[in-house]
């Protein structure tokens, strides 16, 4: 793989069990600041950190197929779908230098509420060098105040999109943008509840959602058609 040093990859893991507009006005917000070549959703197989998925892997890479598909540059990956194991950020971060992206090229990106747990992820803070991370305001969490809530790793954090692409090592840039207050469990109780979700997710999303009747049943374990397979949009085999 042959990779320009102006190659810039989005990266937004989640379970996606709705993906939502908070999730997509994150990623919205990190292409925008930092010019991002690409922008590569990757759904989660197995969520090391919180309950398991009321959608089957099949539904939630659809509904993030389809969200993507409405975005110039973005594309759904099943880099993560395609192993049983924990869908650890440092495991994935590794799957993409496999594949011969430099840690500067990669732009991991996350909410404030989230990267406020950094420290309790896996390979931390190691993780802090496979990729810069792009750090984005969510409702109660202003990505400008990380520096007093994450003191040890003020050194690192950057306030300016040029800051970070300049610099010759993986930084934390700070983006401040604002994003929707939206939660997926909040999504799902609506459906179950049978409450419209009209605003919270793409309306495409929403149209497969209902169509497949997807939530509106919160029965533990509850899958809808595992059986199916991965939809092929978006592979990460042999793409740049």
């Amino acid at each position: 793989m042959t990779n320009g040093p102006l190659r810039r990859i989005g990266i937004l893991g989640g379970t996606f069990d709705p993906v939502h507009i908070g999730h997509l006005d994150i990623a919205d917000a990190a292409h925008q600041a930092l010019g991002l070549t690409r922008v590569d959703l990757v759904t989660s197989n197995v969520p090391p950190h919180r309950p398991q998925p009321l959608a089957s892997a099949y539904h939630r890479f659809a509904m993030v197929a389809i969200a993507a598909q409405e975005r110039p540059g973005w594309r759904a990956a099943d880099i993560e779908l395609r192993f049983d194991a924990p869908s650890y950020t440092s495991r994935t971060l590794m799957r993409f230098h496999d594949r011969g992206y430099e840690p500067t090229q990669l732009f991991f990106i996350i909410g404030a509420d989230a990267f406020a747990e950094i420290a309790s992820w896996r390979d931390y803070p190691a993780i802090l060098d496979a990729a810069h991370f792009a750090v984005v305001s969510r409702p109660g969490f202003p990505a400008f105040e990380m520096p007093e809530r994450l003191p040890r790793l003020s050194g690192r954090m950057a306030t300016t999109a040029i800051d970070a692409l300049n610099s010759p090592n993986p930084v934390v840039v700070l983006i401040d943008a604002t994003t929707a207050d939206v939660s997926a469990t909040g999504i799902r109780g609506r459906l179950a509840l049978g409450e419209p979700i009209d605003g919270l997710v793409a309306p495409r999303v929403q149209q497969h959602i209902e169509q497949h009747g997807l939530y509106s049943s919160m029965i533990p374990g509850r899958r809808a058609t595992d059986t199916q397979q991965i939809p092929q949009a978006g592979r990460l085999h042999g793409q740049n």
